[in-house]
């Protein structure tokens, strides 16, 4: 089914929108354009939604809110927000009945006229997905870039054609439902992340596995050779199946060997090329030459690597006072992710920023990186006395190696490290935890710490 006969199809119907959110909103006005009858309905009261929730009454959308926004479930089709299990009783209770349950990658999956390219992981997506819709474009694509990356997709349908390319970022939430798998699927690596939601790890791999189960054999999936979750996938890939290392050759795929990326044993481009720095990136960039290869030139590829600046909240330089540089790696919402980036990228022990909200993830791994990479440690947050433990009860501490600080806030966060730095220090933000104790997302996170160390003035009184 293509879009214009799809939304023939929904004129008239109910449909429900679960979850009032960035994905959500431009839908909920699009298909009451289109002729249904729309419902949103969410947690939140009117009050808390909003802006969001004043809009919608504006459009005349039927709201239902508060603790009961699941009772009741009788639309046609219903919507959920990714972080939504499918599995919950009111769900369960709806597709018995014969309603449809979908969300909007899974729509869009089913509508997309074009080839879709899907990036996931837990770290390193948004990355590789940018780096693969940049190498796509420098090819002459034209690209719709959205998913888990920061825009829902659906609402371009209609705009997209078939000689274009759509590049997706994918979470385990939105790919646990999913049955239709892209034509290019990348798995940059896996560890614990998110099983405050997933019932296990073993459910987080199974969703993740989804971005490929489904591909036919005309499909690509590209692995992370050195990941022992994503390389043991190899066996269950139905298509061609690609793999990236930075340990050695790959039988087919892209590997490094410490100077030089290679596709096979051709020569692509040199480390030192690539801008953005860390061999986390490094792997980005193999992982996306492995997804774009054969349909983008090796001088395109190699034109973006050389280009390409980075993602805001990666290991973003902010700013350098009284010598002292400030980096904002606000994307680091796991410990895998602050010790691949953050703490692997300086020559010199930093003062960290850390802490946040707790997904039930272990934090015992960090502990050591931590002692060994870190002078001055200042916690934050749900994970704080985790992330202690992990630091104290590591072989590698001794008292007051590293010096471990404890605040209440952003704010008193920033001062501290003010405080406590000297000229030719590095203060990093790079959590290893979630923002939801304090903020809506990571992003929010990110640009509260840049505005206050932005704010902050020389020691002299000046801006």
């Amino acid at each position: 089914m293509r879009a214009d006969a799809y939304f023939e199809w929904i004129r008239g119907k109910s449909v429900a929108f679960c979850g009032i959110g960035r994905s959500h909103m431009p839908l909920i006005e699009l298909f009451g354009r289109k002729g249904a009858r729309v419902t949103a309905r969410d947690r939140r009261s009117l009050a808390e939604l909003g802006e969001n929730g004043r809009k919608l009454q504006e459009l005349g959308v039927r709201l239902v809110l508060g603790d009961g926004y699941l009772e009741g479930l009788t639309e046609d089709v219903i919507f959920r927000t990714p972080a939504m299990r499918t599995d919950l009783p009111e769900l369960e209770a709806a597709r018995r009945r014969g309603a449809v349950l979908t969300s909007e990658m899974e729509t869009f999956f089913r509508l997309c006229p074009c080839k879709i390219y899907a990036v996931t992981g837990s770290d390193g997506k948004t990355t590789t997905t940018t780096l693969l819709a940049e190498m796509l474009k420098a090819q002459g694509r034209t690209v719709h870039l959205g998913g888990n990356i920061g825009k829902p997709l659906l609402p371009e349908i209609e705009s997209i054609g078939e000689g274009d390319c759509a590049v997706a970022e994918l979470s385990s939430f939105q790919l646990i439902s999913m049955r239709e798998s892209p034509d290019v699927a990348v798995v940059t690596n896996l560890a614990p992340n998110h099983l405050d939601v997933h019932k296990s790890m073993n459910e987080y791999v199974e969703a993740k596995k989804n971005v490929f189960l489904h591909q036919s054999g005309y499909g690509r999936t590209v692995l992370n050779a050195d990941n022992d979750w994503t390389a043991s996938f190899a066996p269950q890939v139905r298509g061609d199946c690609w793999t990236f290392s930075r340990r050695g050759p790959v039988e087919r795929g892209v590997w490094c060997d410490g100077k030089t990326v290679f596709v096979g044993q051709e020569p692509v481009l040199d480390v030192g090329e690539i801008r953005i720095p860390g061999w986390h990136n490094v792997e980005n960039l193999m992982a996306a030459i492995g997804a774009v290869w054969g349909d983008v030139s090796p001088e395109a590829i190699r034109r973006v690597a050389r280009e390409f600046p980075g993602v805001e909240h990666r290991a973003e330089l902010v700013r350098e006072l009284d010598g002292v540089r400030y980096y904002n790696d606000s994307i680091a919402s796991s410990p895998s992710r602050t010790i691949s980036g953050t703490l692997s990228l300086y020559d010199r022990k930093i003062l960290l920023i850390c802490g946040g909200y707790d997904k039930h993830i272990p934090y015992d791994p960090l502990g050591p990186v931590i002692c060994r990479k870190v002078k001055t440690l200042i916690l934050m947050g749900a994970t704080a006395e985790k992330i202690k433990a992990a630091v104290t009860g590591a072989p590698e501490y001794a008292r007051e190696h590293p010096e471990i600080l404890r605040v209440e806030t952003m704010e008193q966060a920033v001062a501290a490290a003010r405080a406590h730095a000297w000229p030719g220090d590095i203060v990093s933000l790079s959590p290893a935890s979630a923002a939801f104790d304090l903020y809506p997302n990571f992003e929010v996170r990110g640009r509260h710490f840049k505005q206050l160390v932005n704010d902050l003035q020389t020691s002299t009184g000046d801006v």
